[in-house]
């Protein structure tokens, strides 16, 4: 599964950890203003934003996972199985298969005003890239620097929520992951007072005893908990260094480790990557599972008026300093 943040400091911050069993090989894939997008059911797009992000890049096209683009605004999809649901096509919409809605919006869109005017006639429909590769059950968390949405297409129409804490998880549908979050507003970053009994001489005995109850499982639901109670109460100084070591550690909470969730035979779901994009700067930094070096790519350093897509293949290799060498 996933989790999706977003994290402000002097500069403004959007990422994502990807938990799968498995990789389609993705890349850090810019998409230069000249890339000629073509969607299946509406107009192309042939001059747009530039936008920079993690994709898998097949039949020269950009199936991204999370991206953001030049102007601050950023999106990812997470899986979201049972609960996704993808409408027939109907004429008087804007048609949009789930593998263009990132790219759709991220070309045309700088802000959630203007994404949230965009969405107003979408219909997301079941339409796959190919036969080998069917169209993914997700929803999306859609960022500009100080507001996020989530969307979601289930059986009853298109859901847009505002999203106050810019986490997102899996399931359950948002709103329930967001009611869920009453039942943890006794944690504290504080030490507890004796709530339990005045009768009984109940003492701390350890540093943390406030989050008490803080899920730690690597349920959908737990990880949305952990990571907005991480996030909502982290502290970094404004540089980028430590915005983005701040990040990773937010991330960090909830990651997935090798053999901690059995999927079948031999696989086993973990963090294959995670990112976390300078919204204000387009710098996209990524770590790997193998790799907890932290990598760059500087969308402003490429010519982003091209017409092709750039794409840096991702450092796998743990790269290791030793300093007494």
């Amino acid at each position: 599964m996933c989790t999706a943040i977003t994290y402000n400091t002097k500069d403004h911050y959007f990422g994502r950890n990807l938990d799968l069993e498995y990789s389609y090989k993705e890349t850090v894939t810019i998409t230069p203003r000249g890339y000629h997008f073509k969607f299946r059911k509406v107009a192309d797009i042939k001059n747009h934003y530039a936008i920079i992000g993690m994709a898998y890049v097949t039949d020269d096209y950009p199936l991204y996972y999370d991206a953001i683009n030049e102007k601050g605004l950023g999106m990812a999809g997470l899986n979201f199985p049972d609960n996704a649901f993808y409408q027939d096509i109907d004429n008087t919409k804007d048609n949009i298969a789930s593998f263009e809605f990132i790219p759709w919006v991220l070309s045309q869109c700088a802000n959630i005003s203007e994404v949230k005017k965009l969405l107003e006639n979408i219909n997301i429909v079941n339409i796959s890239f190919s036969d080998k590769l069917p169209a993914s059950p997700l929803h999306w968390i859609i960022s500009d620097k100080k507001n996020s949405i989530t969307v979601e297409s289930v059986q009853d129409g298109l859901k847009i929520y505002d999203n106050p804490v810019g986490i997102l998880t899996n399931n359950p549908t948002f709103d329930i992951q967001m009611f869920n979050l009453n039942n943890y507003m006794n944690l504290s970053i504080e030490p507890p007072h004796n709530n339990f009994s005045k009768k009984l001489d109940l003492k701390t005995y350890s540093r943390g005893m406030g989050a008490l109850g803080l899920p730690g499982d690597l349920s959908s639901a737990s990880r949305f908990v952990k990571a907005t109670f991480t996030k909502m109460n982290s502290l970094s100084g404004d540089s980028e260094s430590e915005s983005i070591s701040q990040f990773f550690h937010i991330l960090g909470s909830v990651e997935q480790q090798r053999g901690c969730v059995h999927m079948k035979e031999d696989q086993y779901e973990i963090t294959i990557y995670s990112s976390c994009c300078n919204m204000d700067k387009g710098i996209y930094y990524y770590t790997t599972y193998e790799n907890s070096q932290i990598t760059a790519v500087d969308m402003y350093k490429e010519d982003l008026d091209s017409t092709k897509l750039i794409s840096y293949d991702l450092i796998k290799g743990q790269q290791i300093f030793v300093q007494n060498n």
